[in-house]
């Protein structure tokens, strides 16, 4: 095939033209155009023929096409050329229009760039096109970077025509101008429109997000929240905003949204605990979500008690303990809290503690929680009877009795006469003088239906029964037993100034035991014999006693009593000491000062006096106590030294110069170097001496 004949072509349409002949020139250059497509010359010369031909279309297209190829190679102004040379032609062209605006927009000339969009607006406006009309209010909106109000109008537009894509774009571009130019309300405007037009895009909800929960409206963060760690961050924002029980619910939505989150469970379990709902608590504490900590442990145990779940409860004590011992005060508090409504459920937890404390040994912790524990329920029998059995293993007397004489009132309060009876006989037993325990007993005789109880009481305190007797029988002699007994050789006998006093009363002993004179003596002297006998003293025969019988028992009475107070003071010693280590200091207070009346516990327990009211900073009370302690023999010689410099120590800091500096010069002249005692009696001295 010959190669096509261009320059030929092009003649003969020149000759056309020259011959007037236009229709042949045409179809010259259409040939040159069909050849040659990118003849850009050629096509335009064509176009031309075509208008002077009246054919109008065909030469628009022939200049469109010529000017969309030079606006895409980037010829700007050539094509922008050829586009006026069309809208000249025909003015309503929309192509053109639009290319010319989009032309003048990229060369910067946004004047003209607006006026042929607005052009182009207006046409679609004419003929009805809604849809053209909202893409030439976005080109408008859009067409100036700077302009963001436009920008945002146009957006608008656009969402409501349905291009979300273009929506979407102008307002998270519009948004982030905002933030660079610091304008945060404007920036939330445009995140919240572009949030609506596409709930889905993750970019605008974070940003949102971010927004809500650093403001003052934790519920706008709550609608676009996704998520448990989302829904924390929520919660914690209704928090900061005093608004509990939107937190509470924001966290139960957390909590469904991820079951295995723990550490939202015990939040919500700790919040409903503290509000004493312990049902709703009850749904988010587990086992599993108590873990390791001892105090959701003891919260779980409070709830499961409460419900009556009383095995699970007093698992859940016993695992609170074995975490951590020091848990024992709070979980005698959730004890007593529960005895304040349910008894036998504050018991179990009681019981518990003492259970754990007894697994160390520890008889004094254990009977400071049940005491705590009677004293709210105080005609709880079984509580009490734990409390006696506790003191008897763990020789704790003093607590004992008081358990007993309270444990004897419970019993009457029930009704149950036998029972009182059989422990106030032991009370009377040991002391035959207290007027409390005589009166239990005597109850106890009335409602059992004694017709003379007086006399049943007389009868025990005569010495004539077992009940009171000096001489016990051995039951068992002459039996034997697989593991014989040895008996213990008797004790060396101990000088005492009140038997003594007690055998000065007497006549001096016979050779011989004369029952005839046991028969004849009174009845003073019988019961003196047998306070001997309880004394281990052999009873002599006498004369009638120099002396009354009130006055026998007086004495007998003062020597009981001095007894009891040494082992009574000695136990509230050991439970002061159990007290402070259980965190209770009222109580350790309370004990040690019962403890200082005995000459024994003195020195101790006043020590301990001072220096807990040093820790409360209540220097007066502590300084009173350290002066009791030092006038009290000290247990060894370090130990009062340390007392004596904590005493002038507290003196020095209060300002009492001259007292701190005396107790300094006994410490030194006693001890000779003792700490830096010396520095303190130069400094003291030089005090006194600028006095």
């Amino acid at each position: 095939m010959a190669p096509f004949d261009r320059e030929g072509a092009l003649k003969s349409a020149e000759k056309a033209l020259r011959q007037g002949r236009i229709d042949a020139a045409i179809t010259e250059y259409a040939k040159v155009v069909e050849a040659q497509p990118r003849d850009w010359n050629s096509a335009n010369a064509l176009g031309d023929l075509y208008v002077r031909a009246n054919q109008l279309d065909k030469g628009l297209q022939q200049f469109t096409r010529i000017a969309d190829h030079l606006a895409a190679e980037g010829f700007y102004p050539k094509a922008g050329a050829l586009y006026k040379k069309i809208l000249k032609l025909k003015s309503d062209d929309e192509h053109a229009l639009l290319q010319s605006g989009d032309l003048a927009a990229r060369q910067g000339t946004l004047a003209d760039a607006k006026r042929y969009f607005q052009m182009v607006a207006d046409l679609r406006k004419a003929r009805g096109d809604r849809k053209g009309m909202a893409e030439m209010a976005v080109r408008l909106g859009t067409l100036d970077p700077d302009d963001l109000e436009a920008r945002l109008r146009a957006a608008r537009v656009a969402a409501e025509a349905g291009d979300t894509l273009t929506a979407l774009r102008e307002f998270r571009e519009v948004a982030n101008r905002y933030e660079q130019q610091e304008k945060g309300a404007e920036a939330l405007e445009a995140w919240q429109a572009a949030f609506e037009v596409d709930p889905a895009d993750e970019e605008t909800r974070l940003k949102l997000l971010g927004t809500y929960l650093s403001g003052p409206t934790p519920e706008l963060a709550r609608k676009v929240a996704i998520g448990a760690r989302e829904l924390k961050q929520v919660a914690a924002a209704y928090e900061r905003a005093g608004q509990g029980d939107r937190a509470l619910e924001v966290l139960a939505e957390a909590a469904e949204a991820d079951p295995s989150d723990v550490s939202v469970r015990v939040s919500l379990a700790h919040a409903y605990v503290a509000r004493g709902d312990l049902d709703r608590a009850r749904t988010y504490l587990s086992a599993e979500t108590a873990g390791t900590d001892p105090t959701l442990w003891l919260t779980l145990a409070e709830m499961e008690l409460a419900g009556g779940r009383t095995d699970e409860g007093r698992h859940a004590v016993s695992q609170a303990l074995a975490i951590d011992r020091n848990q024992a005060q709070a979980a005698v508090v959730v004890g007593c809290r529960l005895a304040e409504s349910n008894p036998e459920a504050g018991f179990e937890c009681i019981n518990a503690v003492a259970d754990a404390a007894l697994a160390e040994g520890d008889y004094a912790a254990a009977a400071v929680s049940l005491h705590e524990f009677t004293i709210r329920v105080p005609t709880h029998l079984v509580a009490l009877m734990r409390l006696v059995e506790i003191c008897v293993d763990g020789e704790l007397e003093a607590t004992m009795y008081e358990a007993q004489a309270q444990l004897a009132d419970a019993y009457l309060s029930a009704g149950r006469g036998l029972e009182a009876r059989i422990i106030s006989e032991d009370l009377v037993a040991r002391e035959p003088w207290n007027r409390a325990n005589l009166d239990r007993f005597r109850r106890a005789l009335v409602m059992l239906g004694e017709a003379d109880p007086d006399a049943i009481i007389a009868d025990r305190l005569s010495g004539d029964s077992p009940f009171l007797a000096s001489e016990k029988l051995d039951l068992n002699e002459g039996l034997t037993f697989d593991s014989p007994v040895v008996a213990a050789p008797p004790p060396p006998p101990v000088a005492d100034p009140y038997v003594d006093e007690l055998s000065a009363l007497l006549p001096p002993e016979t050779p011989e035991f004369d029952t005839g004179a046991l028969e004849v003596a009174s009845a003073d002297e019988i019961d003196l014999r047998d306070a001997l006998s309880e004394l281990s003293m052999p009873p002599p025969v006498s004369a009638p006693a120099a002396r009354s019988l009130d006055q026998v028992f007086r004495g007998m009475r003062d020597e009981s009593n001095r007894q009891s107070s040494e082992e009574a003071a000695a136990e509230q010693y050991s439970l002061a000491l159990t007290y402070q280590e259980m965190g209770m200091t009222d109580d350790a207070i309370k004990a040690l000062e019962g403890a200082t009346r005995s000459p024994r516990q003195r020195f101790d327990a006043a020590s301990m006096l001072g220096r807990l009211y040093l820790e409360r900073n209540d220097v007066a009370q502590a300084i009173e106590w350290l002066e009791r302690a030092a006038e009290a023999p000290a247990p060894t010689a370090d130990a009062g030294r340390s007392l004596l410099y904590d005493l002038a120590q507290t003196l020095e800091k209060v300002g009492e110069s001259a007292r701190a500096l005396a107790v300094f010069v006994e410490l030194e002249s006693e001890s000779g170097g003792y700490r830096d005692a010396s520095g303190h009696i130069d400094r003291l001295s030089k005090i006194q001496a600028r006095g």
